[in-house]
């Protein structure tokens, strides 16, 4: 199943000022759904497309050496599963239903704000785009790479209202059984409605 995601909008209520102001890690959500246009909206943010054709977030040599996934549990008229994002096409593929979330938070530790997030975005390197072209050390620029990309989804979550919290701490060979695709997760943002 392929979902077409509503147009991103490219001027918002919340200044980039203010976002980088108010911008902090949120760790407790609502138990609130999304709307697709906020999905929408977080997904281009991360790695859709800009102005010049190029992803939204910058990448060293334009390598572009991720694929982007949501863990989605709770948003408006999408089923839970897990779905895998085309920034290109601002395109959402279903892989695979059920709601993941719980099997995902026990893999991340424990952590109970994945469990609780409507949605969880995932972030997966296929490190050989980069390595490709700048040997080992393109693996230094993957990891700067995720850096912006990170930035950018909470910056964004910020300017919708919502919250996020960049989780690194994961048992990578569970997360990848979850998921079930190739590549390595280096990434895992809960995005939901703040309770704080």
């Amino acid at each position: 199943m392929e979902v077409k995601l509503p147009g991103p909008r490219t001027q918002g209520k919340m200044s980039l000022e203010e976002a980088i102001h108010r911008r902090k890690s949120i760790r407790r959500y609502r138990a609130e759904p999304l709307t697709i246009e906020e999905l929408s909206q977080l997904l281009w943010a991360a790695y859709g497309t800009n102005a010049w054709g190029k992803r939204t977030s910058p990448s060293a040599g334009a390598r572009y050496p991720f694929e982007v996934y949501v863990v989605l549990g709770n948003v408006e008229g999408l089923r839970p599963g897990l779905y895998h994002y085309d920034g290109r096409n601002h395109t959402l593929r279903l892989i695979r239903e059920g709601d993941m979330r719980k099997e995902l938070a026990s893999a991340c530790l424990g952590q109970r704000h994945v469990e609780e997030a409507p949605i969880n975005i995932v972030i997966v390197a296929h490190y050989e785009r980069t390595t490709s072209r700048y040997g080992q050390r393109g693996i230094r620029y993957v990891h700067i790479d995720a850096g912006h990309m990170g930035q950018n989804i909470y910056l964004q979550a910020t300017a919708l209202g919502l919250g996020t919290v960049a989780v690194g701490a994961f048992r990578d060979e569970e997360v990848k059984g979850i998921i079930g695709v190739e590549g390595e997760p280096l990434y895992i943002f809960p995005v939901g409605r703040p309770a704080e």
